[in-house]
């Protein structure tokens, strides 16, 4: 979100600037003046629409095809309004770490709940919420995914769960958030003459969460709704 209102942010800007250098006259031009940029974190075809709009008519930019390269060659004041740009959004995208719990509540009587689990405050949040009468820990994982990229967990004691997670970085004035977007999928063989694994989704998900903050993602009824697999996340943003 970030990023989207700072490519609009010096679109606009653009706009001004050229109006302002349209009233040149060919003795009062400055010189030109080059620079060549290496790109380390945005790709060029997310970058080079905002570069066009702050080049002069008489400004090049010309990236190279087969590197993140980019040669600029333009007025000075147009050069360095274009280094500004790039300066503020080739960013290294945000690390975010995850910690992930599988945990089996069960509505049976004579199940014991996980000692582990007895004074997680989610947990006794849980007991209010839901009918299980136990809570067992079945696995847990820990995941540092990349701003806006699809991570893999397996998990289970089969390893037979599947964990996708794609968070998305928002920056606010005071706090930071992650989207995610998350499904846990349970693997139940390959198909028949194909090498493929057959998966059935347990859970999907898309939820706003504060980072540092711990939320149950959802629950998954087994056994005939007996027994319920429920997922619980906590994300930290890492600087």
């Amino acid at each position: 979100m970030k990023k989207s209102l700072l490519i609009a942010f010096f679109t606009v800007m653009a706009i001004f600037i050229f109006s302002a250098k349209a009233g040149w006259t060919q003795e009062t031009k400055p010189k030109m003046r080059q620079e060549i940029v290496k790109l380390k974190h945005i790709e060029k075809n997310a970058i080079l629409n905002v570069l066009y709009a702050f080049a002069s008519r008489d400004g090049k930019i010309i990236p190279s095809p087969e590197s993140s390269l980019i040669t600029i060659s333009d007025y000075p004041e147009n050069v360095e309004k274009i280094l500004e740009v790039i300066r503020e959004l080739d960013v290294k995208p945000a690390d975010i770490q995850f910690s992930i719990q599988l945990v089996l509540g069960s509505a049976a009587g004579e199940e014991k709940s996980d000692e582990a689990l007895l004074n997680d405050p989610v947990i006794k949040e849980l007991k209010t919420l839901l009918k299980y009468k136990s809570f067992n820990l079945l696995d847990t994982s820990l995941i540092r995914a990349i701003d806006r990229e699809f991570s893999q967990v397996t998990m289970g004691k089969d390893a037979e769960l599947r964990l996708d997670l794609r968070p998305k970085y928002v920056q606010e004035e005071k706090e930071d958030l992650i989207q995610v977007e998350v499904r846990l999928s349970k693997m139940q063989g390959f198909m028949q003459g194909q090498n493929t694994e057959q998966m059935t989704t347990l859970l999907a998900s898309n939820f706003t969460m504060k980072s540092g903050e711990k939320t149950v993602v959802g629950v998954s009824k087994m056994d005939g709704g007996d027994k319920g697999l429920i997922l619980i996340i906590s994300g930290k943003v890492i600087k």
